[in-house]
């Protein structure tokens, strides 16, 4: 019952986060497809706003460790394992439950819906913007990615905490 509680609230913490970078979509540039991505990138009055490759990385690293360490006192000190095998399991579970939400309910529903994610000078490329497959790929890049984030808990858990 507590891994549904947990879910739900960072369901909403990742909604919240997600909601308030949106407001600037220029910053999720890389989150968008391929051909939105390289038509914004070719434009003029973009140039100086997009992200570099450099700062998204920090970002996501950052963002990285934050998860790591979260989750990792979360499952220690709320739900009270001590085991790499609850930990990971667990900690798998709930990546998997979000990463579902964020590519059904966020990115199918919420982003590939919306016209207020489509940058101005794109909009007869407005097709791509609701490329499902894009997202359902970057999905299941991001499963993998977070089998590697649920590994490092599972050590975190088992050996630090």
């Amino acid at each position: 019952m507590i891994i549904i509680i947990e879910c739900i609230i960072l369901g909403i913490l990742f909604t919240t986060m997600v909601y308030i970078i949106s407001k600037n979509p220029i910053a999720t540039l890389y989150n968008y497809p391929p051909k939105v991505r390289d038509r914004v990138k070719s434009m003029k009055e973009y140039k100086d706003k997009i992200p570099t490759n450099k700062k998204k990385m920090l970002a996501k690293s950052i963002v990285a460790i934050i998860i790591i360490i979260s989750v990792s006192l979360i499952l220690r000190y709320i739900n009270g394992y001590t085991n790499f095998k609850d930990s990971f399991l667990s900690s798998l579970l709930i990546w998997t439950i979000i990463n579902i939400y964020d590519i059904i309910i966020l990115d199918i529903c919420w982003f590939c819906q919306s016209e207020k994610f489509i940058f101005k000078g794109t909009e007869d490329i407005k097709k791509e913007y609701k490329n499902y497959w894009y997202h359902i790929k970057e999905g299941i890049i991001g499963e993998v990615i977070g089998i590697v984030l649920c590994l490092l808990i599972g050590l975190i858990v088992k050996f630090i905490l």
